[in-house]
C-alpha cells in the first residue's frame, strides 16, 4: 500500500484520553474477528475516538462500518475510474474546509454545484461525499467534533424525485452507526419549501439524538449566527476560497491517493468466517438491496 494513514503517535499526542491499552484490547479483538479485514491502529484509534473511548461501542462500530462496505459495494465503489469521478465532481461538491473553530470542530459542506436533474446521480453522490470525509479521516488528526453543512440551493422537485430511497436508508444507517465521525451539528441551508416531504420520507431513518441536532436555515444569516463567515468560503462571504478553487484541490487529492481507496475498498467482511449468523442487505437494514426512487404524492 502506498498511501499511508496518518501516524497513530501524532493522534495518541493530540488526545491524552486515548489510552494505548484500549487499542490494544481492539487489537486482541480483531484476532478473534475472523470474518473482518486486518486493520491498521490508526483505524482502531478512529473508531475508538468517535465513541468517546467506548471499548464495546467500538468493536460495534467497526463490524457495522465494514459490513455495510462489504455489502453495498455500489455506495462506496462506483467511482474507481478517473473519468466518472471527474463527472461526479461536475455536479457535486464535498469538502471538509480547512479551519477548525475554537472547539476544534471540523465543518464538512456539501452541496450541488450543478442544479441540472438530468446529470444528478444520487449513488454518486453519496460515493463522493464518503470518498472526500474518509480521506481526510486518514490523513489529519482527527478533529473534537465535526459540523455538517448541508447547502440545499438548487435542489428541486425534480432532484427529489431522482433520490434512491433504500440508497439513502443505507448510507444513514453507515453514517448514524459505522463512520468513525462525531457528529456536533448539522445545519441545512436554503432549504426548500418541499423540504417536509423530503424530511417524511427520511426521518423514519434518522435516530432521534441526529434529528435533534438538524437546524434548518431559510437563508444563510441565521448561519452565520452558528458558524461565522471567517471558516467559510468566499461563496458565503467567507474568508476561505472559493467553492471553485476548494473543488480543484479536492479532484487533486482524490486522484493523487487512488492508492488509499483501492486499500480501502479491499478491506471486506467474509461472512463465511463470521461467529454466529452471516449478514446480508436484509439482515442489516431490513430491505433487499434493489435501489428505489422516491415517490411523491
Amino acid at each position: 500500500m502506498v498511501f499511508k494513514c496518518i501516524d497513530a503517535e501524532k493522534l495518541y499526542a493530540k488526545d491524552p484520553k486515548l489510552k494505548k491499552e484500549d487499542v490494544q484490547i481492539l487489537q486482541e479483538w480483531l484476532k478473534k474477528q475472523p470474518h473482518l479485514p486486518q486493520l491498521e491502529e490508526t483505524q482502531l484509534i478512529l473508531a475508538l475516538h468517535s465513541c468517546y473511548y467506548r471499548i464495546e461501542s467500538a468493536k460495534t462500530a467497526i463490524d457495522n462500518y465494514f459490513t455495510v462496505r462489504t455489502h453495498c459495494p455500489d455506495l462506496f465503489e462506483s467511482l474507481n475510474e478517473e473519468n466518472t469521478l471527474r463527472t461526479a465532481l461536475s455536479f457535486g461538491f464535498a469538502k471538509v474546509l480547512p479551519k477548525r473553530t475554537p472547539e476544534d470542530y471540523s465543518i464538512f459542506l456539501v452541496k450541488l454545484i450543478d442544479f441540472k436533474t438530468e446529470n444528478f446521480n444520487t449513488v454518486h453522490f453519496i460515493n463522493i461525499v464518503d470518498m472526500v470525509y474518509i480521506l481526510n479521516l486518514h490523513q489529519t488528526i482527527m478533529a473534537s467534533g465535526v459540523i455538517l453543512v448541508y447547502d440545499l440551493r438548487g435542489f428541486s422537485l425534480g432532484h427529489l424525485t431522482k433520490l434512491n430511497l433504500t440508497a439513502m436508508r443505507q448510507v444513514l444507517f453507515h453514517i448514524q452507526e459505522g463512520v468513525p465521525v462525531r457528529i456536533k451539528q448539522i445545519h441545512i441551508l436554503n432549504a426548500p419549501l418541499f423540504t417536509d416531504k423530503l424530511m417524511a420520507m427520511l426521518t423514519p431513518f434518522i435516530k432521534n439524538e441526529f434529528y435533534k441536532m438538524l437546524q434548518f436555515h431559510p437563508a444563510v444569516e441565521t448561519f452565520y449566527e452558528q458558524v461565522p463567515k471567517y471558516y467559510l468560503p468566499k461563496d458565503y462571504d467567507g474568508e476561505l476560497p472559493s467553492c471553485e478553487e476548494l473543488q480543484a484541490d479536492t479532484l487533486k487529492d482524490l486522484l493523487e491517493n487512488f492508492d488509499f481507496f483501492k486499500w480501502q475498498n479491499s478491506q471486506k467482511v467474509d461472512e463465511s468466517k463470521r461467529f454466529g449468523r452471516p449478514k446480508n442487505v436484509s439482515t442489516i437494514f431490513g430491505v433487499d438491496g434493489t435501489f428505489k426512487k422516491l415517490e411523491i404524492d
